[in-house]
């Protein structure tokens, strides 16, 4: 099964904005990574605004290396419940990432394997209140799918989270300090 509103061959792409956008900002993140975290709470609305006055579309692209490399399952099963999301529509899916990083354990605490808490997290996301978004997380409908996308990832040439790119041009989203850039420096970046 592969959810609504993907792409690309198996649909490990997750689309936001425009299916014909003229510009592509494409995002490669882990969704246990605390530097994603920064990014997404810090321009993530940004982001959403900009795409949605047409200015491009938003690709998703995830990794689960942090499940490898700090033990447990938690950013295979958050992106198997955003694969959930993603089925409820593009604002659902969004939002719902949101409220996954701001949520987000510390990175070696794999309280994203917990179901029940993904469950929870997703309370404040009004459009995911539906039994069949419920059951798709409890029943880990989208595993099989969260295991391609991370498959993607790894054959994507990308080798850190977060990595964005407008246009396959890389844009900076973290400074030499840890954290997020501002919103005016992110954005004159995009300029298209």
């Amino acid at each position: 099964m592969i959810p609504a509103n993907t792409r690309g061959p198996g649909g490990v792409v997750v689309r936001y904005g425009s299916e014909n956008a003229a510009h592509v900002l494409s995002v490669y993140a882990d969704l246990r990574c605390p530097y994603c975290k920064r990014m997404e709470l810090d321009l993530g609305a940004v982001m959403e605004r900009a795409s949605d006055d047409g200015r491009f579309a938003i690709d998703h692209h995830f990794a689960t290396f942090l499940d490898d490399s700090a033990g447990g399952t938690g950013s295979m099963e958050a992106l198997a419940a955003l694969g959930a999301a993603a089925d409820e529509g593009q604002k659902p899916f969004l939002h719902y990432l949101r409220a996954l990083y701001a949520g987000q354990p510390g990175e070696d605490d794999d309280a994203f394997a917990d179901r029940a808490g993904l469950l929870r997290l997703a309370e404040e996301v009004e459009a995911l209140h539906t039994d069949g978004f419920r059951r798709k997380v409890q029943e880990g409908t989208y595993l099989p799918w969260a295991a391609q996308v991370s498959l993607a990832f790894g054959t994507s040439g990308v080798r850190s989270t977060p990595t964005v790119l407008i246009d396959r041009t890389p844009v900076a989203v973290i400074n030499s300090l840890g954290y997020a850039v501002t919103p005016e420096a992110f954005l004159a970046e995009v300029a298209v």
